[in-house]
């Protein structure tokens, strides 16, 4: 269990190199996962993986940000950042699960989507606003589970969903705590407070309506039972996916729309 565990807590244990990643995660969720490549446009991108799998003999869509163990597998899935060209490749597959009405799940672990000269080139931010803007009305079920770092819109291009599901321990926000104290008190050293204001833990956004399951980890975070974690996310999945899957589209559509129309609401007090 993961309760009494502050924010700062939480990163330092899905930071840890040892912590699974989507990459671990499928082969034990999936009865089988053909990965496919490319967006047509300008290639191929190791930070997103894409492809088909099964599961309970369902076929479905898996998309899946995807970090590294070591510094070498790092480097070739750019340490979970995609480029325009991931965000293009995921939106391709999710166009063809549309097509075969195969529900959509996506995992969700990025600090961020790759802020370099060339992602910025080829579109990155346009990339990123197209995948919410099609998700948005996608007709097909699409279910999102964050497994770490939820990090501003390079987690958003995964995560218009009609469900989401977080790890007890993962974080979702619109910017990193380093990000923001570097802004808000120009001293990035400040990390830690700025993660305890920021709230984005899962009972945060469970609480805020953002997400709807949290996904509990045992003493010690994911990394200390990986077969326990892959099995509480197949049940999750295996749930969410026959529940979303009687909806008629319109209605599955409505409530999507209706949920991120309702993000932000507020009252004022007289």
């Amino acid at each position: 269990m993961s309760e009494g565990l502050s924010a700062w807590d939480r990163l330092l244990l899905i930071r840890d190199k040892a912590r699974p990643s989507a990459a671990d995660y499928i082969p034990l969720i999936f009865d089988r996962f053909y990965e496919l490549h490319g967006d047509r446009l300008f290639g191929d991108d190791h930070a997103l993986w894409g492809g088909i799998a099964k599961i309970d003999g369902i076929p479905v869509t898996v998309l899946a940000q995807v970090k590294g163990h070591t510094l070498e597998e790092n480097k070739r899935c750019n340490f979970a950042m995609p480029h325009p060209e991931g965000y293009r490749k995921a939106l391709r597959l999710m166009k063809q699960a549309e097509k075969f009405s195969r529900p959509v799940i996506c995992f969700i672990d990025t600090p961020g989507a790759f802020c370099g000269i060339g992602a910025e080139e080829r579109g990155q931010g346009e990339a990123i606003a197209r995948n919410l803007m099609e998700m948005m009305r996608l007709k097909t079920p699409i279910v999102s589970v964050v497994l770490g770092e939820g990090g501003s819109g390079g987690a958003l291009g995964l995560g218009v969903c009609d469900e989401m599901a977080m790890l007890s321990n993962a974080v979702y926000s619109v910017i990193s705590p380093r990000g923001c104290a570097s802004i808000l008190w120009k001293d990035p050293s400040r990390e830690r407070d700025a993660a305890e204001m920021l709230r984005i833990t899962a009972a945060d956004i469970v609480a805020l309506g953002i997400a709807e399951a949290i996904i509990e980890e045992p003493a010690g975070g994911a990394q200390k039972n990986l077969q326990l974690m892959a099995s509480n996310i197949t049940e999750y999945l295996r749930g969410a996916i026959l529940k979303l899957s009687k909806l008629p589209i319109e209605l599955l559509l409505q409530r999507r729309y209706d949920k991120f129309r309702s993000i932000g609401e507020f009252t004022e007090a007289e």
